[in-house]
């Protein structure tokens, strides 16, 4: 008998000459279970890392929505002192938040 288990593509050969039923069933479950739990393991590592780097992108959208506030204060100061006695237009900010697809609060839709 010979069971070769290819744990990267999860392909199981069998040579099964020789072996009652009852006995091939046994070891059929036993690869299945294994197989099982392998997969299991990949998707908790899976679902860490998206954890992860759901955190990172939560973190770096909060900075650059204060770099972002920043950015406006610094330009409104610089504008308020150009237009003192000027009728000058303000300068327009795109708002940032606009093409993005992501959401800040996953818990929401």
């Amino acid at each position: 008998m010979c069971i070769y288990i290819d744990t990267t593509s999860f392909l199981v050969y069998f040579d099964f000459r020789g072996i009652t039923d009852s006995i091939k069933r046994e070891l059929i479950l036993i690869v299945m279970e294994r197989l099982n739990s392998n997969l299991y393991l990949q998707n908790c590592y899976i679902m860490k890392e998206n954890e992860r780097l759901r955190k990172k992108a939560q973190l770096l959208n909060q900075e650059n929505q204060a770099l972002l506030s920043e950015l406006k204060q610094k330009l409104s100061k610089a504008n308020n002192n150009n237009s003192k006695g000027k009728n000058s237009a303000t300068s327009a900010i795109p708002d940032l938040n606009l093409g993005s697809t992501s959401n800040p609060n996953p818990s929401q839709p």
